[in-house]
């Protein structure tokens, strides 16, 4: 499979289309947004991140973190600022980095149209 790295990450990809490189949900920005203010921290921002591992080959991992390094992509969207490090970008372009609260718990998620399968869990996933 071919990923393409568009130069425009997070911007439209042209005037024929609005579909972005990676969105970040009304969901997942409300829930940083309060994690931002119950650590005191205005300054958080959220990373994902894709590393080899976990039941289906790849695994997403989130974290906070308060710097972004010159390679990184980012997301922001309504003061919220999403981090991706450039190596895991090509596993990401097109997906939805969202918040959901269900019988698994709440959790940071990936809805990720390049994966081929994921685990039961949803963690993990390959192309």
């Amino acid at each position: 499979m071919e990923v393409v790295i568009d130069a425009n990450f997070g911007m439209a990809l042209g005037s024929s289309s609005a579909e972005t490189m990676l969105e970040f949900s009304d969901s997942a920005v409300r829930k940083l947004k309060s994690l931002q203010a119950e650590e005191g921290n205005p300054e958080l921002m959220l990373r994902v991140s894709v590393y080899g591992g976990g039941c289906s080959g790849f695994q997403y991992t989130f974290s906070l973190d308060e710097e972004v390094k010159p390679t990184d992509k980012t997301v922001q969207k309504d003061g919220a600022t999403l981090i991706i490090d450039q190596k895991s970008y090509q596993y990401l372009a097109g997906s939805e980095v969202d918040f959901q609260e269900g019988l698994e718990g709440a959790m940071f998620v990936v809805n990720n149209p390049n994966a081929t399968s994921t685990c039961g869990c949803g963690a993990s996933f390959s192309i």
